[in-house]
């Protein structure tokens, strides 16, 4: 079995801070990362510590090494919460399938629903599919009041993509993610801007 390094997994030693970075001219940036100048590695060293601050490569094949003056922990939260962002983006949308039944007791539809809504928080679409079985067919109305219920309680992350529809004996529908403004935002948000117009009113008139 191979183990990994400790050093390896740990993200606090993949980067060279302070006196272990070797190279003798560093490029070095501020917290904004904005050029400070070409400094020698004791003259960075120097004003990372007047400022209470780390020295941290971040460029260590660059022509001189680029380094930047933050608080470590702070670019390690800074560089996590970008991987986040970047996996987050580079994640494929999948389509989910809920399964449904025209005759689901209210538990059972609130399961589905809980499901469906991790689902398309995760930013994958929803498969709605209620299957009639025998002579279930014959009482569509049941099984679009399902789907409808279904719909209802998710329409604050979604939106319909394709509405309920039959395939064979089966009827479905497909919604795909969407954050929508609760109410009470959409009100806050009207009686800001009727404010704003009024505040622009009252200066024209001054």
């Amino acid at each position: 079995m191979i183990r990994r390094n400790r050093f390896q997994q740990n993200p606090r030693y993949q980067y060279r801070i302070n006196e272990r970075i070797s190279a003798p001219t560093l490029r070095v940036l501020d917290l904004e990362g904005k050029q400070i100048g070409v400094l020698s590695r004791l003259e960075a060293l120097q004003l990372a510590r007047e400022r209470s601050l780390d020295l941290v490569e971040v460029a260590a094949q660059a022509k001189p090494p680029v380094v930047k003056v933050i608080d470590f922990n702070k670019f390690l939260y800074q560089q996590a919460k970008k991987k986040q962002e970047e996996k987050r983006k580079a994640k494929v949308s999948e389509t989910k399938e809920i399964r449904l039944g025209p005759f689901m007791s209210s538990n059972d539809i609130q399961v589905m629903v809980r499901r469906g809504r991790e689902f398309l928080e995760d930013g994958d679409k929803i498969r709605l599919v209620l299957k009639f079985r025998g002579r279930q067919i014959i009482h569509p109305e049941f099984g679009h009041a399902i789907i409808a219920k279904v719909i209802l309680a998710l329409e604050d992350i979604s939106k319909v993509e394709r509405s309920a529809h039959m395939e064979g004996k089966q009827l479905v529908a497909l919604l795909s993610p969407e954050r929508k403004k609760t109410s009470d935002a959409k009100t806050k948000e009207d009686k800001q801007n009727a404010e704003e117009k009024d505040k622009g009113l009252s200066s024209k008139t001054l």
